[in-house]
């Protein structure tokens, strides 16, 4: 009697299709990443400065220059700092109202706290937080790579701009323009007369080479050449912006954060490319930090956290704790 049903070579290709089925759907479940496993990719790049926690007023660094990388949560605001905590700053002129500002704030906040500020240059700022003589080094220039080398980091702090300004008295009443500034600087212009105001002599007067507003300026503004550095060039031996505004008299002209000569009765901002230093537009802005030396110390945390907290900011900008 013959058997019924499909032949046994029917029941073997079926198995097989099955088996390979089964098995290409095992290797792609294999294949696929899981979501949960995959590491992100580093905020920013890891090439520029991320805004530390709660410091939503804290820009970015910008791409000029190169700032070591902060963690988001790196400094967060400290609930309490212990009584006799001590902080040692040095650094950038430019920075004096911000230290003195953050200073305040920091010991009102943290009973029985205390904050040293100098202001000796930016460069004698990094060499004191290398000896171990400064806690942090306000700068106004971002850290070379020799100082990160060294174990020195960075966190931004705040914009600033370089305002040129002349004595009140001085007839040259304009404006000028990015070349102009240039001709000025570099020594090609040595009359007033040559940038749109009357015949006189321009006295230029320089802030000493350890300045970073000195360097961000070189960089920035002469678009990294020399000063001029004929008759007419006064350069200071000490980086302070008090000297050189009284050096102006009636035909100089300067430069300086604009923090520091935005309330001064003795001397006019002057408007570059029409714009002033307070627009948006205005073409000499610069990041500032605060550097300290890797790892940093609990009152180096405690300090920077209150600097990049809201608190901080506002402490900063406006001198109310």
């Amino acid at each position: 009697m013959a058997k019924s049903g499909p032949p046994p070579i029917v029941f073997i290709l079926l198995f097989l299709l099955l088996a390979g089925g089964g098995w290409f759907f095992f290797m792609n479940k294999s294949a696929t990443p899981d979501a949960s496993n995959t590491s992100p990719a580093p905020a920013g790049g890891g090439d520029l400065p991320v805004a530390p926690a709660g410091g939503g007023a804290v820009p970015v660094a910008p791409a000029v220059g190169r700032a070591s990388p902060v963690a988001a949560n790196s400094f967060p605001l400290p609930v309490a700092v212990p009584a006799g905590t001590a902080v040692r700053i040095d650094g950038s002129t430019s920075m004096v109202t911000i230290n003195l500002n953050l200073k305040n704030g920091f010991q009102t906040k943290f009973s029985g706290t205390t904050v040293e500020t100098k202001a000796n240059g930016s460069s004698n700022g990094i060499k004191d937080l290398v000896a171990g003589t400064a806690d942090i080094a306000a700068i106004s220039t971002p850290l070379k790579a020799e100082d990160q080398a060294k174990g020195l980091a960075a966190v931004p702090i705040a914009l600033d701009t370089i305002a040129l300004v002349v004595g009140t008295n001085n007839p040259f009443t304009g404006g000028l323009t990015s070349a102009q500034v240039q001709d000025i600087f570099k020594g090609s212009a040595l009359d007033w007369s040559k940038v749109g105001g009357p015949a006189g002599p321009i006295k230029v007067i320089n802030r000493p080479e350890i300045s970073g507003t000195h360097q961000t300026f070189k960089e920035q503004v002469l678009g990294g050449a020399n000063f001029a550095a004929g008759a007419n060039v006064t350069t200071l031996d000490r980086d302070a912006t008090t000297p050189l505004l009284q050096a102006l008299g009636n035909n100089g002209i300067g430069y300086a954060t604009f923090a520091q000569v935005v309330n001064q009765k003795t001397v006019r901002v002057v408007p570059v490319n029409g714009a002033t230093p307070d627009a948006g537009n205005y073409p000499y802005k610069r990041q500032l930090y605060y550097a300290y030396k890797n790892p940093p110390s609990q009152a180096v945390k405690d300090f920077l956290g209150y600097a990049t907290s809201p608190d901080g900011q506002k402490a900063m900008l406006t001198g109310e704790n």
